[in-house]
């Protein structure tokens, strides 16, 4: 999926191309406009202190997650726990089945 012609969504995963956390995955927890996102991972990233980014420097994963998505829709809020868990699902399901040399090495950190 290429970052120019993607449309992001609430609880979709993102791979962080740019910045001071480029290499770690976050969720869109808020679409700004057609150029912004709020993104947050539970961890470094709390819901309550998200990271404004730029789609260009972000790549849109083909996953969204249910839980997450679900729960902004309802309430307008998520949890951390659901945030982490949503990730480390993301990881545990494609991250880890893509072949060594991809793109992605599986690692959510790169401290």
């Amino acid at each position: 999926m290429n970052e120019t012609d993607s449309v992001p969504q609430l609880g979709q995963i993102v791979h962080i191309l740019q910045g001071r956390e480029k290499g770690q995955y976050a969720v869109v927890i808020k679409i700004v406009d057609d150029r912004y996102v709020m993104l947050a991972d539970g961890e470094k990233r709390k819901y309550d202190r998200p990271k404004k980014k730029n789609r260009h420097h972000i790549e849109f994963m083909d996953y969204i997650s249910s839980e997450v998505r679900s729960s902004l829709l309802e309430t307008g809020r998520v949890t951390n726990g659901k945030l982490r868990f949503a990730i480390a699902k993301f990881i545990n399901e494609v991250v880890t089945d893509l072949k060594k040399g991809d793109q992605h090495d599986g690692e959510r950190r790169c401290n």
